[in-house]
């Protein structure tokens, strides 16, 4: 999904869902264990909560802030529906409740802000699950590393574009691009773990400008130029009973506009403080690193 504003933007972007892939054994058997190795891990991830700093930065093109800088505090956790007759493919989203807004208890319309995450959003490696894998790409880069690990690097592109969807809301447009990225996973080889995911919008998206949001030397069009992501995993150790899951440390994403007066946005993500839930409704820390 891709949100920007007229007067500050920022843009970020959706995958399309996805059959197999075509490709060597190698492509298929890796694919086939990072699937498995996702499905575990929102299995996991549906007892675990977190706490989720957002810092959303404007910036003129030579990265010098514009305004103040936003800050959000979220609990997080992941909702997990599994594949089955009715949802094949399984599903994940995110789900956020706002803890505070600039280091103050949220008030009424806090909540609303243009660039500020949406309560629900789909889990960013739900397109590697086994039946979303299929719309995709996906070829074996190699070996490397990544944050001083050893890593697989698999690179993915959707296979298609999909039609682009604009919506308005007062001054914030929002436009969903299907099958308008590409990217690179880094998984442990060993467990298949994912330890890293970028992304890139594939070229630039240009569109009108409604006339009733247009005003007086404003833009007429708007471009998205450039919408880059990173997400990064650390492992997190739980006790009672002991448990090492594979979780976000953080994401940073950064966008750039052409003919919005606030051309850049830089947004990143933290994630700290997990918590898990046990079946007899206790909540227990992660364990000190």
């Amino acid at each position: 999904m891709v949100t920007a504003a007229v007067l500050s933007a920022l843009a970020g972007c959706a995958l399309a869902a996805a059959q197999p892939p075509a490709g060597g054994g190698d492509v298929v058997q890796t694919l086939g264990r990072i699937g498995s190795r996702v499905e575990d891990y929102y299995s996991h991830a549906q007892s675990i909560l977190a706490r989720e700093t957002v810092r959303i930065e404007r910036q003129q093109r030579d990265m010098s802030t514009v305004g103040r800088v936003r800050r959000l505090v979220y609990e997080l956790n992941i909702e997990w529906i599994p594949p089955s007759d009715d949802t094949q493919a399984g599903e994940a989203n995110v789900v956020r409740q706002l803890i505070s807004v600039d280091g103050r208890p949220p008030e009424k319309g806090d909540d609303d802000g243009c660039m500020d995450p949406e309560p629900v959003t789909p889990e960013p490696m739900m397109m590697l699950l086994p039946a979303k894998q299929a719309d995709y790409a996906f070829s074996i880069r190699g070996p490397g590393r990544t944050d001083g690990r050893r890593a697989l690097m698999v690179d993915y592109k959707a296979r298609a574009k999909g039609k682009a969807e604009i919506k308005w809301k007062d001054t914030c447009v929002s436009v969903s691009l299907p099958g308008w990225s590409r990217g690179r996973v880094w998984v442990d080889p060993s467990t298949h773990d994912v330890l890293r995911l970028d992304e890139e919008l594939v070229g630039m998206f240009e569109f009108p400008v409604p006339r009733e949001k247009t005003y007086a030397g404003g833009p007429i069009r708007l471009t998205v130029e450039r919408s880059d992501s990173s997400i990064r995993y650390q492992t997190v150790k739980f006790r009672e009973p002991n448990e090492t899951v594979m979780l976000p440390r953080s994401i940073e994403t950064t966008s750039v506009w052409r003919n919005a007066p606030v051309p850049r946005v830089r947004v990143t993500q933290t994630f700290t403080d997990y918590r898990r839930f046990l079946s007899d409704s206790r909540i227990l820390p992660a364990s000190p690193p």
